[in-house]
């Protein structure tokens, strides 16, 4: 079930590098210029679009309770893009959809810039930790706090 909520999760995550990664980074790329402030309301609002997609991934990331198909997943498919732009960058840049719009245009941007496959490489790192595949077992956390041992500091507990 845990593997189940994780597929659903990197639907969701690859949605949301998509469309929010994608919107936020095209329209902040067209919106900040030389001597342009940030600090404007269309500004903050495409920065808090890339700002919330990031918090969702490291959220994903850093839970030791989520799956690893929740980043992987998506990881392997931004890193596959990747060594097809290498081979063929006509292709790769073609296949992304929507591409008249600012959501295919900052993704886009994003594939060519190399973003996408350091955030793909970072994506990746769960799916090879042991401990991330098994699901954790409250019965073992009771038997740890029931132990009788006394505390490090030598103080009884």
């Amino acid at each position: 079930m845990r593997h189940l909520i994780g597929f659903i999760l990197a639907i969701a995550l690859a949605a949301a590098l998509y469309l929010a990664a994608g919107w936020g980074i095209a329209h902040l790329y067209v919106t900040v210029t030389p001597g342009h402030v940030l600090i404007s309301t269309t500004g903050l609002l495409e920065l808090s679009a890339l700002v919330g997609t990031g918090l969702f991934l490291g959220i994903l990331l850093a839970v030791r309770a989520v799956s690893p198909l929740a980043t992987g997943l998506p990881g392997l498919g931004l890193l596959a893009w990747t060594a097809l732009l290498a081979v063929s960058p006509h292709r790769a840049l073609g296949w992304v959809p929507l591409a008249g719009h600012a959501f295919g245009s900052g993704f886009r941007l994003l594939l060519a810039s190399g973003a996408l496959a350091v955030l793909g490489a970072a994506m990746i790192v769960p799916l090879f930790m042991p401990s991330r595949w098994h699901g954790s077992h409250p019965e073992d956390d009771e038997d740890d706090a029931d132990s009788e041992l006394p505390a490090a500091t030598g103080l009884p507990s």
